[in-house]
């Protein structure tokens, strides 16, 4: 029987349930992958206008943005690193990694630069400090080179970052019987050094990321998605246009243990800078993820 007393519960309790029902289901719900960007990919316009650069990557749909450029020291396109998180924070974006240059410190060993990495990467919330590229001398020794980046690592981690490796072509050369890619990642402490592996440069290597994910599992925390034309293989093209089958290598995305995607592209833009990295970030959204 229901009483008065016994409505007035059920219908108050209802109507709790009705008022937490949106946000128990936004927590039920599966988050999608932030879809973020290599700031490379916009080097020649970003210097010109780093604030309106900045708030047309967030409009296009992005949500994280990995930096380069900023030398020991320095500042993001004349911003110190303060302002530039203040800029990011008022476009509703987050930067998960940087590019900062090991070479000085490859060849040196002295720790001050990445001492310097990470304290900008501390005022931006950063958890990643990448070795983005290795010049033509120190391609000989990878055993020196994976010793200083889990040096590096060391340092790191005790301010909560990891230092991560991003590669090129020239590490899949040959190194005798194996590749330098294969003795950083035999070489360095997977707990110290993880990679993010750009997928058009395996691609145009002739190596298959799924292979790569499968014998080295969960090394690969951070991904660049960046097309190769389907007539010059040198250029890029927006994602979907060009020749990598990313649906596959998605797929196993699990497997790689990527946590931070990010869309680069660094030459051939159609029609404009914006609109392709627009055009983009729509494939990976709606055919991707």
């Amino acid at each position: 029987m229901t009483t008065r007393r016994n409505f007035i519960k059920e219908t108050g309790l209802l109507a709790a349930s009705l008022a937490l029902a949106p946000s128990l289901t936004k927590a039920l719900a599966p988050a999608q992958q932030a879809v973020g960007i290599q700031l490379y990919s916009l080097r020649e316009i970003i210097g010109k206008d780093v604030k309106g650069v900045i708030e047309k990557v967030a409009k296009a749909g992005f949500k994280e943005v990995e930096t380069y450029g900023y030398a020991p020291n320095g500042s993001f396109w004349g911003l110190s690193p303060k302002d530039f998180k203040a800029l990011l924070d008022a476009n509703g974006l987050y930067s998960p990694s940087g590019h900062f240059g090991f070479d000085n410190y490859i060849k040196t060993g002295n720790l001050d630069d990445i001492k310097s990495y990470i304290d900008a990467s501390n005022v931006l919330g950063s958890k990643y400090v990448v070795a983005p590229y290795l010049g033509d001398d120190l391609r000989n020794n990878y055993k020196l080179v994976a010793e200083r980046l889990n040096k590096a690592g060391e340092l790191c981690i005790q301010a909560g970052i990891n230092v991560g490796y991003h590669n090129h072509g020239f590490e899949f050369d040959k190194q005798g019987d194996t590749t330098g890619f294969e003795i950083l990642l035999a070489e360095t402490d997977p707990n110290l050094v993880y990679f993010e592996l750009d997928l058009y440069w395996v691609a145009f290597a002739g190596q298959n990321p799924i292979d790569i994910f499968k014998k080295h599992p969960r090394r690969f925390k951070m991904w660049h998605v960046k097309d190769m034309d389907k007539t010059n293989k040198r250029w890029n093209t927006e994602i979907g246009n060009g020749t990598i089958d990313f649906k596959s290598i998605f797929a196993e995305a699990k497997l790689s243990g990527v946590k931070h995607i990010y869309l680069e592209q660094e030459t051939n833009y159609k029609p404009d800078h914006i609109s392709s990295i627009k055009t983009s970030i729509d494939y990976i959204k709606g055919k991707l993820l």
